[in-house]
């Protein structure tokens, strides 16, 4: 396969999901963002916990 068919292919691989916008329907930003951020500091909690000699 040469890099010009690949490229190709990719070109039209991405054109097709610009056809639906890219989003599911039941993914609302704020709460995916608040959900990582509650992840983030519930590792930051534990990480801290585990290294109590600093």
């Amino acid at each position: 396969m040469s890099f010009h068919s690949t490229a190709a292919q990719l070109v039209t691989l991405a054109a097709e999901g610009e056809q639906h916008g890219g989003n599911h329907n039941s993914l609302n930003p704020a709460v995916t963002g608040g959900c990582a951020l509650i992840i983030l500091l519930l590792l930051l909690w534990i990480t801290t916990r585990f290294n109590r000699d600093r």
